[in-house]
Parts: structure tokens; C-alpha cells; sequence
């Protein structure tokens, strides 16, 4: 029996020795890498803070104290320690373990978090209630994973500085987002752990202290608040003294008796703490220790020795690899074409243009707000900015597209990555939205491929548009071709769309993915004896008239399928527009229902949303037979 079997709640972790605990965490690591092997999930992270999540817990009386856990990619150690463990082989799964923290799902996820630099914000807000309530209990925000690459996390640090309210903030510092760290504030803190004066002076004092003779040995105390105020002086941590914050660090984030002894006289004190502990992603994987970027995540199936995959996929490549292959051919063409990513290098496929032209990439880490005002101050030069950046993660930066890119007409491209249903990545990271919020953003085109190749046509098309924003979305998901090489394959045309399939009762429009899955619908139907025209609506926005006027003369029924909420959606819009064309024509519209989605494989949540070929003939059937029964 391993010792985390013995531990089902943090209850029973305090009531260990502290010499079990190393073993424990020995226990952890080895469940951690076991599980993911096969459900897959970000293990990176996790694997780094597993002596920290077991300190903090053991020097917290939680859940009565409550961890704010930043990112969510830092939670796998404390779902396992907090009532989990037996469950695990479900991370990821449909109504199993959830990726991320959810507040549903324990009492000890005191926040949910998807995204990063939400920690401090939520438990300064969590701290404030509890004073307004006269409540008694202490409140720590766990900010890692490179979370202080975000503005959000600034903005939590002032206030909760200026508050001088009870509250622990912990900066898990491992030198990484999932990419390596970049920018002023990385350099900031690796000068605390490089700095090579201070690590001499405290090793000195460190020694001095601990072999003092006799009467010496008295001073101890008053030398170490004397190596605290030599390593404020000589070491970068007094810009969170500034900020209003008691400064504690840098400490060994696996060094689990110095976290315990750290945490348990910082828990004692009052006022804004921050406690900076330095971790190693990846820690007892050594496939992650080597490549942390590639290893942040895991897919499942993998052997958990070497991280290999057991199969090799023989599917046709996925969407991020055409994307990013395609970028570095027409990088090549282009040579004022530039890639913004935030954080993402590997996981938008923009790494590969960043080996080929190094001068031309920028990764502004976990700040999409600044990626998208960043492109803007780009485009005013002339330059052709491409922002890649999940769909999920461009909802924080939609001030700034309106703002500063559509409102000055500035010709920035957004590649949107994860766009629709992203499977197992679960409610935060899904992409349902993007269309919703680009059709209300004046002067922007709004697109979404049938397949791969039409997706870099598309990407012609936009490095050649100049009158303002434009927009593609693309799934997480093998593309449905194998496209040609990117400098064979021709722009497509400015606001067409395309007729695949024509027949004469119903037409449907289908936006980008459910395209190929219309059309196979479209054949299930005929056999029925209903005949339905397919249009490939890949622009959104703006419409093609044309064969809009053309379809409409024809057919008094259409379905607008989308892979996208149904509220605001390109349905909503289409309603509208075809209203005004001709009030005859019925519009029905079918995507994603104004509810969240859970985390499922991605074909069992397109199944269940009616968004795969048997579900959108099914709704023409039921259409069909509702026309039927009134007329």
C-alpha cells in the first residue's frame, strides 16, 4: 500500500511525520505520470509543485483556509491529496476529474481556473468577503506556472498591496509559462536566484549561524533579520516590499521541511505575504525535465518512462501543424509578414516560424491584451502582423481589438486556435464564442475554413487584405485534407462562398467545420428523398450577396450550422439579413446551445450538440416533417 493511499484528505496528510512526507511525494510524481499516460492532461506544472501543494496543506488548516490556485495546470497534486485520488483514471473524461480546478467538483477548489493570473484577484475578493463577514481564516493565492507574464496578476498585486488586508500570495517560480518565461519580469526574478553577492553573503551567514560558539550562538536571531535586510538591499525583492508586500525568499520549492517552516511562520503573521518559491517543471520526469515545453502537456497513451507514444497517429495532420507549416512558407514570400504569440509557440504551431525567422517572432507571454495593442502599434509601420492565439484566450484581449485595431482600421490578422469544441480541455478552454464577438466588431472579417488547405487560401487572402482586421478560426482537430504546399495553393476570393452540393428543398449553410459533416448529411437525406444544397459560408463576414441572393431565390428553408454558440452567433446574423432579403424565406439556426459544455472527446461532444452528419440530418428531417405537418 503506497503512503497516498493512506492519505484521503488533507486531514490525514497533518497526521503524518514529516519524515513520511518526501516518500509521499515520491507517491505522488509516480500516480501523476502513471495516470497521464494514459488519459493525458498538463503534467508539466503539476509535477513541479508537488512538494509545495503538500507543504501548503500541511501548514494550512484547509479547507476552513482557502488555496487559490492560478492556471489550474498547478491543481493535479491537489486534487490527489484532497479526496481524488481513487477517481484519477477519469481525469479529462466525460463526467470524470475535470483538467482544471472547479468549485463544483470540492470544497477545497476554493476558485476555478482555466486560465492564468486569476489567483490573486480572486483571493484578495475572497479575503474581502471574509472580513466583511467577521470570519476568521487565512486566504493564499498560489500565482505559477508564469502567471506574472499577465497584467491581471499586476493588477492583483497592487491591490492587494495597497489593501493591507490577510493575504498570501505564493509566486511558484519555474522560469516557464509553457514556453520559457520571457520579458522584463523573468529577468527580474532569475537576478534573485542568480545573484551571485547575495547567494555568498547568505551562505556565509547561513554557516556563521549554525556553528557559532557558545555565547554566539545567541545572536542567531538577531543575524537573521540582518541577512533579511541585507537580501531586500542587495536582491530585487523590494519591489514587492513597494508593492506593499512582506517579502519571503527565494525558497527551495522541494525542500518540503523549509516550505512547511516557511509557511507556518508566515501563516502566523497579518497583512500582504508573498512567499517566492523556486520549482522545477517536469521534477521526476525526466522525458519533461529535458523538453519542458513539449512535455508542459501530454496526450494520452503515452509510455510513462520515456513519454513516447505507444501508437503513432496515421492520421492527417492536425490544423495547428498546417497552420504553422503554412506560416513559415509564406514567411518566406512575405518578408514583412510577423507572428505575435502569447505564451503559445508549440501549441499554435507558430515555433516552427519562430526557428526559421527569429527576428520576426514575438512570444509576449501570458498577455493577450498587450499581443493584440502590440500588433496594432506593428501594423501602423506597414508590417502585416499575424496574432495566433487560441480562441479562449483572445476573449481577454477583446478591448484591445475593438479599440485599438478595428476603430483604426489597422490591417491585423487573428488566427484563432481551438475555435469551437475542444474535447477533453474542458469548459474553460472551450472556443464557442470567437464568432459571436468578431461579427460585432465593425470592419473586421470574420472567416472559418472548410479544411486545411482552404485555411491557408484564407491566409493569403489576409495578408493581401489591407482595409482592416481579419479573423480565421480553426479547430483542435486533424484537418479533414492533406493540403498541398502553401505556395501552390491560390487566395481565395475576397467574400465568396463556395456550393458544393446543390439540390432544392432546403439549403444549409454551413460555417467551416460543418461543412464535410453537411455534406455527408446531405447524402443520408437524399436517400430519403430529400434534396438539400450545401453552401460553404467561409466568409462570415462579409457575406457573399451574390450567391446569397441566388440560393435564396431557390429555396424557402435554410439551416445555418455552426460550430459556435447559438446566441449572437452567424445564424443570429443570417435571421436577420435574410429577413430583410426576402421575409418568405424560414431560418432555422443549429450550433452549440446556450449552455457550457463539459469535457468529452471531441467527437462525443459534437455528437451530443447534433453537430456530426447524423445529428444535422436528423434536424432537417424534423424541419422537413414540421413543413410538412402545416402545410
Amino acid at each position: 500500500m503506497s503512503l497516498l493511499d493512506r492519505v484521503q484528505l488533507p486531514a490525514d496528510l497533518r497526521g503524518l511525520s514529516r519524515d513520511d512526507l518526501p516518500r509521499l511525494a515520491e507517491d505522488v510524481r509516480a500516480r501523476l505520470v502513471d495516470v497521464c499516460s494514459r488519459t493525458g492532461g498538463h503534467i508539466g506544472a503539476g509535477l513541479g509543485v508537488v512538494e509545495l501543494t503538500i507543504a501548503l496543506h500541511y501548514a494550512f488548516d484547509t479547507p476552513r483556509d482557502q488555496l487559490v490556485w492560478d492556471v489550474g495546470h498547478q491543481g493535479y497534486p491537489h486534487k490527489l491529496l484532497t479526496g481524488r485520488n481513487d477517481r484519477l483514471e477519469t481525469l479529462r473524461q466525460e463526467d470524470g476529474v475535470s483538467g482544471f480546478l472547479k468549485r463544483s467538483e470540492s470544497d477545497y477548489d476554493a476558485f476555478g481556473a482555466g486560465h492564468a493570473a486569476t489567483s490573486i484577484s480572486a483571493a484578495l475578493g475572497i479575503a474581502a468577503g471574509r472580513d466583511v463577514l467577521g470570519e476568521d481564516f487565512k486566504v493564499v493565492a498560489i500565482l505559477g506556472d508564469g502567471a506574472l507574464t499577465s497584467g491581471l496578476a499586476y493588477e492583483g498585486l497592487n491591490n492587494a498591496g495597497h489593501s493591507d488586508r490577510d493575504i498570501v500570495v505564493v509566486l511558484n517560480d519555474n522560469e516557464m509559462s509553457i514556453a520559457p518565461n520571457v520579458g522584463a519580469m523573468s529577468k527580474y526574478l532569475n537576478s534573485i536566484q542568480r545573484n551571485s553577492l547575495y547567494n555568498r553573503v547568505r551562505s556565509a551567514i547561513g554557516d556563521f549561524v549554525d556553528h557559532a560558539p557558545g555565547p554566539l550562538s545567541s545572536i542567531s536571531t538577531l543575524v537573521r533579520k540582518w541577512e533579511e535586510s541585507v537580501k531586500t538591499f542587495l536582491t530585487p525583492g523590494v519591489l514587492f516590499e513597494e508593492l506593499g508586500f512582506r517579502y519571503f525568499g527565494p525558497i527551495d520549492g522541494h525542500d518540503i521541511n523549509g516550505l512547511i517552516d516557511t509557511f507556518a511562520a508566515v501563516r502566523a503573521l497579518k497583512g500582504p505575504r508573498l512567499v517566492h518559491v523556486i520549482t522545477q517543471k517536469g521534477k521526476g520526469f525526466p522525458a519533461g525535465e529535458k523538453s519542458l515545453e513539449k512535455w508542459h502537456a501530454l496526450p494520452p497513451g503515452h509510455d510513462p518512462a520515456t513519454g513516447a507514444q505507444r501508437k503513432p497517429s496515421t492520421a492527417n495532420p492536425g490544423y495547428t501543424k498546417v497552420f504553422g507549416t503554412g506560416l513559415v512558407e509564406l514567411g518566406a514570400d512575405t518578408k514583412d509578414l510577423v507572428v505575435i504569440t502569447a505564451a503559445m509557440p508549440s501549441g499554435t504551431g507558430t515555433d516552427a516560424f519562430a526557428k526559421q525567422f527569429p527576428s520576426r517572432f514575438f512570444d509576449v507571454g501570458i498577455a493577450e491584451g498587450h499581443a493584440v495593442t502590440f500588433a496594432a502599434g506593428l501594423a501602423t509601420q506597414a508590417v502585416r502582423p499575424v496574432v495566433a492565439i487560441y480562441s479562449t484566450f483572445l476573449q481577454r484581449a477583446f478591448d484591445g481589438i475593438v479599440h485599438d485595431v478595428a476603430i483604426q482600421s489597422l490591417p491585423v490578422i487573428f488566427c484563432m486556435d481551438r475555435a469551437g469544441l475542444v474535447g477533453e480541455d474542458g469548459e474553460t478552454h472551450m472556443g464557442l464564442y470567437d464568432i459571436a464577438y468578431m461579427l460585432a466588431v465593425p470592419g473586421m472579417t470574420v472567416t472559418a475554413p472548410k479544411n486545411g488547405e482552404e485555411m491557408l487560401g484564407l491566409l493569403r487572402t489576409a495578408i493581401a487584405h489591407t482595409d482592416g482586421p481579419f479573423s480565421i478560426r480553426y479547430p483542435r482537430d486533424a484537418s479533414t485534407d492533406r493540403p498541398r504546399n502553401a505556395a501552390s495553393i491560390e487566395a481565395v476570393p475576397y467574400g465568396t462562398w463556395e456550393v458544393p452540393r446543390r439540390g432544392g428543398e432546403f439549403a444549409i449553410f454551413a460555417v467551416g467545420t460543418m461543412v464535410l459533416p453537411s455534406l455527408q448529411a446531405a447524402e443520408q437525406l437524399a436517400a430519403d428523398g430529400i434534396n438539400v444544397t450545401v453552401v460553404n459560408c467561409r466568409f462570415l463576414k462579409p457575406y457573399d450577396e451574390v450567391t446569397l441572393s441566388a440560393v435564396l431565390a431557390d429555396h424557402k428553408h435554410v439551416l445555418v450550422v455552426e460550430e459556435g454558440t447559438v446566441v449572437n452567433g452567424f445564424g443570429a446574423f443570417m435571421s436577420t439579413v435574410i429577413a430583410r432579403h426576402d421575409s418568405a424565406v424560414r431560418v432555422s439556426v443549429h450550433g452549440v446551445p446556450d449552455r457550457i459544455i463539459h469535457a468529452a472527446p471531441r467527437a462525443r461532444q459534437l455528437a451530443a450538440c447534433g453537430l456530426d452528419a447524423a445529428g444535422i440530418a436528423e434536424r432537417v428531417r424534423a424541419l422537413h416533417e414540421s413543413e410538412a405537418m402545416a402545410g
